[in-house]
């Protein structure tokens, strides 16, 4: 494919659930015109009915292909401007040009042949697939065709060089069917790379250890006197200092606390961001960092935060959610024991978050920071997280749950900003000094 997928405000093109009856169809059409590959010269074939934007995008990319050659060709197989073509003439062309196709993308094709019950394929169809673009009604003549595609399973290919079996264990990892992981592992390029994940974990460990240095401690830093006095961290009595409530993210209890989220986030965040791209996975961290600061301020009022905890919570829960859901579809090896140790991993950083919030402070009356990002991060990846993992490729602005679960997160967020602008006095709570 050309892009690798869609943003919230890119093309996007669903999964092709052909490998099972059962699978459910995802709906979505695309628009927009991807960059052309050397096979989507076979859509000059048809493009007597092209749009005006697919003739300038084939204008550029075509070489010899003028555009008399493409009447040409486009009235030997169309000629009466239809928009169809015989299946007859489309086997024709595929066992013609098919040595020029990826071998999976040979297989849809094929699929789509057989499944027509007419007798013609649809230009549309035809145009989709060449520009990657996978129609619903081009999924719905596959499910409905009496051919399924039983090629050998990714897994079982060989030969692979090294990178190529990291994005197929990513592709295992990440997604239900296989047809998708196919249609990932042809289609991934590492342009733009998972660069989300890496720069706000470096990012994290140069404040860590920039920290460290400055206070001269490296395990719970938290209990250093002057840990407080970073204008990074949130503290109660500071809360409308908006950035605190993100950059919190940058300030960790100590080593500990660092190294299983640092370990979580790149184990699970850097594959996730691979198959779903930075928009989708940094909307999760983020929203999930903003969620635990906000929990914070409305359940545990008189408490600082730091950590990353709530974005790692989001991912790893929305992961793990998706994993859960898609069970029998999911091959990726040892998948239990896999869940079973993230959530060995992430009971034990909330364990310990727990054991210092109730552990007598190092400056009273200021208690240690809280575990609510926790609980708010877990919230946004069970709802957010999993509707966004789930639809793989997929434009989340036409799914209905989306918008639901959106609406509930931002009233959540405009409930605790009414919350911490109010609350506060109207309690007449006891706030411990600043910092």
């Amino acid at each position: 494919m050309g892009d690798r997928l869609p943003e919230p405000h890119a093309s996007s093109s669903p999964a092709v659930a052909a490998g099972s009856e059962a699978e459910e169809i995802e709906v979505l059409d695309s628009e927009d015109v991807l960059p052309m590959a050397a096979e989507d010269h076979w859509k000059a074939l048809f493009d007597q009915r092209a749009s005006r934007s697919c003739r300038q995008a084939l204008k550029g990319e075509e070489g010899s292909w003028d555009g008399v050659q493409i009447r040409k060709q486009a009235e030997m197989f169309d000629p009466d401007n239809t928009g169809y073509i015989s299946t007859e003439k489309f086997r024709s062309l595929l066992q013609r040009h098919g040595s020029e196709l990826d071998p999976h993308k040979l297989e849809v094709l094929l699929a789509l042949a057989d499944s027509n019950s007419e007798g013609r394929i649809c230009y549309q169809d035809f145009v989709n697939l060449m520009s990657n673009k996978r129609s619903n009604s081009f999924r719905q003549a596959i499910l409905q065709g009496n051919r399924r595609l039983c090629s050998k399973a990714l897994l079982e290919e060989t030969g692979l060089s090294l990178s190529q079996r990291l994005i197929r264990h990513v592709a295992y990892e990440t997604l239900p069917r296989e047809i998708d992981r196919k249609w990932y592992y042809d289609s991934y390029t590492c342009c733009p790379p998972p660069w989300f994940m890496i720069t706000i974990t470096i990012v994290e460990v140069a404040f860590f250890l920039y920290n460290g240095v400055v206070l001269d401690r490296f395990v719970l830093q938290v209990t250093h006197p002057l840990y407080l006095k970073n204008a990074l961290l949130y503290h109660p009595q500071l809360r409308a200092q908006a950035w605190r409530y993100l950059t919190y993210i940058f300030m960790h209890a100590g080593i500990e606390h660092l190294g299983l989220n640092v370990v979580l986030q790149l184990l699970v965040g850097v594959p996730l961001e691979m198959v779903h791209g930075a928009a989708r996975i940094s909307f999760v961290y983020v929203a999930g960092v903003v969620a635990g600061s906000l929990a914070v301020s409305v359940a545990d009022m008189t408490a600082p935060v730091v950590g990353s905890s709530g974005g790692v919570y989001a991912l790893v829960s929305a992961h793990l959610a998706n994993i859960v859901m898609n069970w029998s579809g999911m091959k990726c090896q040892f998948k239990l024991l896999r869940m079973a140790v993230a959530l060995i991993c992430m009971s034990f950083e909330f364990g310990r978050a727990v054991w210092l919030r109730f552990h007598p402070s190092a400056y009273p009356p200021c208690p240690h920071p809280s575990f609510m990002a926790h609980l708010g991060g877990v919230m946004v990846g069970i709802t957010l997280g999993v509707i966004i993992l789930r639809n793989y490729e997929q434009r989340l602005q036409d799914q209905t749950l989306w918008w639901i679960f959106l609406s509930i997160y931002l009233i959540f967020v405009l409930f605790a900003i009414f919350w911490n602008i109010f609350a506060y006095s109207l309690l007449d709570l006891k706030l411990p000094p600043p910092p």
